[in-house]
């Protein structure tokens, strides 16, 4: 993994305890035990623009790379979950697309949310990952195992990060998270064998 992409946390915040050893997770440990990722949007699966048609709707891009890697991880057994504080018609249906069915619009405490999902999947915060880049997601990226920034986000964000992806939000952030887990989980080989014949 190149060096750029892992920032050192405080210890505080990395430690794995078991019984009297203490071990300093890297982000690959932490991804191989990921059964949720979750998504902010936008500029995350987005680049964080946002457009207005002449008539006054909201238009939003999605990379068609970060969608392969949602499926993928599906296809791998592993839950994918967006949670945006806005709302959009153009999200509701890329989530459709994707087949995603844990999508909360207008959440306005994401951790609220975050926590009641763990209860609905009998998971573990230990066990999601989340995707930010801004003050918003912070309250998640401090309660999961692998909180992930996306290049271009906020400072403070990525101080919080125990990974911060190479690609910036919307231009295939997210297909970096996805196949860090899978690589962590070792099924990517197997993924790309897939396609490869």
């Amino acid at each position: 993994m190149p060096a750029c992409c892992w920032k050192p946390l405080p210890a505080s915040e990395r430690l794995c305890v078991d019984g009297d050893r203490i071990e300093v997770l890297s982000p690959d440990e932490r991804a191989a035990s990921i059964r949720l990722l979750v998504l902010d949007v936008d500029g995350v699966l987005t680049d964080g623009s946002i457009v207005y048609d002449y008539k006054g709707r909201q238009i939003q891009t999605f990379h068609v790379h970060d969608g392969l890697g949602i499926k993928l991880l599906q296809k791998a057994g592993i839950e994918v979950a967006i949670i945006s504080a806005r709302r959009s018609d153009a999200l509701a249906r890329r989530a459709e697309e994707l087949g995603i069915e844990h999508l909360f619009q207008g959440a306005g405490k994401k951790a609220d949310v975050f926590d009641r999902l763990l209860g609905r999947l009998g998971l573990e915060s230990w066990q999601a990952a989340f995707v930010g880049d801004d003050w918003v997601d912070l309250p998640v990226m401090t309660r999961c195992g692998l909180a992930v920034a996306v290049s271009n986000a906020r400072q403070e964000v990525k101080a919080h990060a125990h990974y911060v992806t190479s690609a910036p939000g919307g231009c295939g952030a997210v297909r970096e998270v996805c196949e860090l887990i899978l690589a962590a989980t070792g099924v990517l080989e197997a993924c790309l064998k897939d396609f490869a014949g």
